[in-house]
């Protein structure tokens, strides 16, 4: 059997920032799964990663002396897995000037490869940011089709719930769906593993909720939406996705955003996705320091893991915040919050590590898991990396 490898293009893993400050590429969360879990299901094998330094105890690298390398921005289908899978020792596949994949011995993806071969179709690579909310419709879509083929769903018993085009709408063993508005006209439902959906929830296709996860009372989930594993949401949700264990409990906006792990919202807080003069967004860019231009109208907050912010907070268009940060304070918070800030639109200082790690430490507790010194490695470095370097 082949042993792959699930690499970080290091481009893509700069673009991608602050959400691979902590994670390999593919362990971003796109659709159903992360990009990890997708080709897991296509190859039927567990997969190690090609990462940076400080991230590989966390997510180790399984060498043997043949090895295939993937690219960990591509979201796989059945022709890629194909080609991949044949491709030959000491043989590289590219679609155009993108590495795609790779065969050897050890992690080499500048070498000349004896064998260069080309991808006819045009594969989806998440290269920025903001393709995770543009595209997470497309890919709950393609995982909603590949998860429930020749599946049963449980049925929906609760006779206060309405829902509309029922081949579209699946739910795992243990979900709990009380008074509920499913529409899945538009695009499919998903309701994973021991998911709650409160009494009053709407919600409209593509949608997807994974294990574990609730829908609060009267929540709004609106189309394009992922919530990941073990998260609690309210207010109204759109075309967002949150990776997992992060909270947005209580009424306020979410659009056109992406939200890490171990997050947590305060109630009422709002993000905007649309400027008022209707003119594209600038977004913080980690490869040239400063903001650059987008082609985008819509983009709303994109928010590292840990990071937490108090009651009624207002997030700006295209909002970047890092990792660890504690935000609070009335008024618009700046539209780049670097890591292990602490403070609001009036004062941001340095938040001290061992506060940080107490909070990690609690937050951990509540979910059954222990915050060790691997996570405090990770979360250590990044303090690091934020720090102002002399000139």
């Amino acid at each position: 059997m082949n042993n792959y490898i699930l690499f970080d293009e290091p481009q893509a893993r700069i673009a991608l920032l602050p959400l691979t400050f902590t994670r390999p590429v593919s362990e971003i969360r796109i659709g159903i799964q992360t990009i990890t879990e997708k080709w897991e299901d296509f190859l039927q094998t567990k997969i190690s990663f090609a990462t940076e330094d400080y991230l590989q105890q966390k997510y180790p690298i399984t060498l043997s002396t043949d090895n295939i390398f993937i690219n960990g921005a591509i979201c796989p289908t059945l022709n890629l897995v194909k080609e991949i899978i044949n491709l030959p020792p000491g043989s590289s596949l590219y679609y155009q000037n993108d590495l795609l994949a790779f065969r050897a011995a050890a992690y080499t993806p500048e070498a000349d490869f004896e064998t260069v071969i080309q991808f006819d179709d045009v594969p989806f690579l998440v290269k920025e940011v903001t393709d995770i909310f543009l595209h997470n419709g497309s890919q709950i879509k393609e995982d909603f089709a590949r998860i429930t083929a020749n599946r049963t769903s449980q049925p929906i018993t609760d006779r206060f719930t309405a829902f509309y085009n029922e081949p579209q709408i699946f739910v795992e063993e243990g979900a709990d769906i009380k008074n509920a508005s499913l529409n899945a006209e538009n695009g499919p439902i998903y309701i994973g593993k021991g998911a709650k959906i409160m009494e009053g929830a709407k919600i409209q296709g593509p949608f997807a909720i994974c294990e574990n996860s609730v829908v609060n009372l009267g929540g709004k989930m609106r189309p394009n939406t992922t919530i990941g594993p073990f998260c609690k949401v309210g207010g109204e949700v759109s075309n967002s996705v949150i990776f997992g264990n992060s909270n947005k409990g209580h009424e306020g906006f979410m659009g056109n955003s992406v939200i890490g792990e171990w997050c947590n919202w305060g109630a009422d807080t709002n993000n905007s996705n649309l400027k008022n003069d209707y003119s594209k967004v600038e977004l913080w860019n980690y490869a040239t320091n400063r903001y650059e231009k987008t082609e985008l109208q819509f983009t709303g907050l994109i928010m590292g893991d840990h990071s937490k912010c108090g009651i009624n907070t207002m997030f700006n268009t295209g909002t970047i915040v890092g990792v660890n940060c504690n935000i609070i304070g009335a008024g618009f918070q700046p539209k780049h919050i670097p890591s292990f800030s602490w403070g609001g639109p009036e004062e941001f200082r340095s938040y001290h590590p061992r506060k940080a790690f107490q909070v990690a430490r609690a937050v951990f507790e509540r979910r059954g898991q222990v915050f060790d010194a691997v996570e405090e490695a990770i979360l250590l470095k990044i303090f690091e990396m934020a720090q102002p370097k002399n000139s």
